[in-house]
């Protein structure tokens, strides 16, 4: 009887895919048992310790939520999740109940319909769970010819919507040379599309992974671009209030499309891992903003696509870290306990940034380090090319993405003289 041939596996011919890079970093990180090592990889808070913090603020309503014993704490949310924790959400980002229009202080634009009523927000899994859901929602529905994204942008994106089998393109982000935001590329790129109904991804604010972002002055330019071209905004939301402590200042360029140009309609994905460090309970939501004249037509349906997409990938998001948030939100003493912790944590990002700075000055690196301390929020585009990074790692045990990203809080006081005296030493030696 002859041989038979081994069975194939049906998976034999799947294509080979790369370990993400921050998560491979720290793996990486933690199997070094060198003792001066230094950890600027990771995108999360440390103390000046080196140690993770959970917010006081979130210590104080996990206690509270503990004590309440509420008998439904581990019950089904709703497909749509926590309505209370999506009102106060929403208000968080859009500035409900704000007077002066947006933070600017432009006055808001009249409508026939209420202003929260444009928006339909539905709880997601983090940040990542509300950039899918959208990019889903209009694949299905809008179909996009292409999503422009920044060069460079969070990894995740090219990812998701890659997934989602949407054509991509990039508009130039940042300007290497300058070492800031390049308004003229990204504004040349977009003012030659000839498409209706690109979408465009924005990071709201401390963009991932430069810390360079618009001025205010260029975001208006932005919004009005989008709204001649008829293109859709994708704002990113994951650091309000951690990158600069000032929530409303933080959310200026959604508050302005938003408010400024309500003929416009666009989604944001608002993560709560950051300025919350909830990094692990996977809070977010998705905010998708119907023109004013059509907001009244269209809200029950997009909100039942959006709870249709969710049930039949997830059925609800998680409910534990949303209490947490709505907690916090919902009480105004801690929600000022909460602006105090996130001052706490973005002060030391700044502090950590000018000591770096100052460090660099004083060993005379060669080159113009001002952007670090101009960039804002976790991340610095330091300026090392992959084999200086690399470099870092082999010489000196400093673990930073190949793109030359620095998570700022990996720095303390302990290790930022170190750090600066290596990459000052990579710098000279190698090209």
């Amino acid at each position: 009887m002859a041989e038979q041939d081994p069975p194939s596996s049906l998976f034999a011919g799947l294509p080979e895919t790369l370990p993400d890079e921050p998560f491979a970093v720290n793996e990486a990180y933690m199997l070094d048992n060198y003792p001066h090592k230094v950890n600027l990889g990771i995108g999360v808070y440390r103390t000046a310790d080196g140690t993770p913090w959970p917010l006081r603020v979130v210590e104080e309503a996990e206690r509270e939520l503990h004590e309440a014993r509420n008998v439904h704490r581990h019950e089904y949310l709703g497909i749509q999740g926590d309505g209370e924790f999506l009102r106060l959400a929403a208000d968080l980002v859009f500035g409900f109940g704000k007077t002066g229009g947006d933070c600017a202080g432009l006055p808001t634009k009249k409508t026939n319909t209420n202003r929260r009523n444009r928006v339909v927000s539905i709880q997601t899994v983090s940040g990542t769970g509300a950039n899918r859901l959208g990019a889903e929602l209009l694949t299905r529905n809008v179909r996009p010819g292409c999503v422009w994204i920044p060069d460079p942008t969070w990894a995740n994106h090219q990812t998701i919507w890659d997934l989602c089998g949407v054509s991509m393109k990039m508009y130039p982000y940042y300007n290497d040379r300058l070492r800031k935001f390049d308004f003229e590329g990204t504004v040349r790129t977009l003012e030659d599309l000839s498409n209706e109904n690109d979408v465009v991804v924005f990071h709201a604010c401390a963009h991932n992974p430069t810390g360079a972002d618009p001025t205010n002055e260029q975001w208006a330019t932005l919004a009005q671009l989008c709204l001649r071209k008829r293109l859709i905004p994708f704002f990113d939301l994951a650091y309000q209030g951690f990158a600069s402590s000032d929530v409303d200042r933080d959310a200026w360029a959604i508050r302005h499309f938003f408010n400024q140009v309500p003929e416009l309609e666009f989604c944001v994905a608002q993560s709560f891992s950051k300025n919350f460090g909830l990094y692990g309970q996977r809070v977010g939501a998705l905010h998708v903003v119907a023109s004013a004249a059509t907001a009244v037509d269209v809200s029950d349906r997009l909100r039942g696509c959006l709870c249709n997409l969710v049930r039949g990938e997830y059925s609800m998001a998680p409910r534990a870290g949303a209490e947490i948030v709505r907690t916090v939100l919902g009480n105004e003493r801690m929600r000022d306990n909460w602006l105090a912790d996130l001052k706490t944590m973005s002060e030391r990002i700044r502090r950590m940034r000018h000591a770096l700075y100052i460090e660099l000055v004083r060993l005379r690196t060669p080159g113009d380090w001002k952007h670090v301390v101009n960039q804002i929020g976790m991340f610095s585009y330091i300026g090392l090319s992959e084999h200086q990074v690399l470099a870092l790692r082999d010489r000196h045990h400093i673990y930073m993405l190949r793109s030359g990203r620095v998570s700022i809080s990996g720095l303390n006081e302990g290790n930022v003289r170190y750090v600066a005296a290596a990459i000052d030493d990579v710098v000279r030696t190698v090209i």
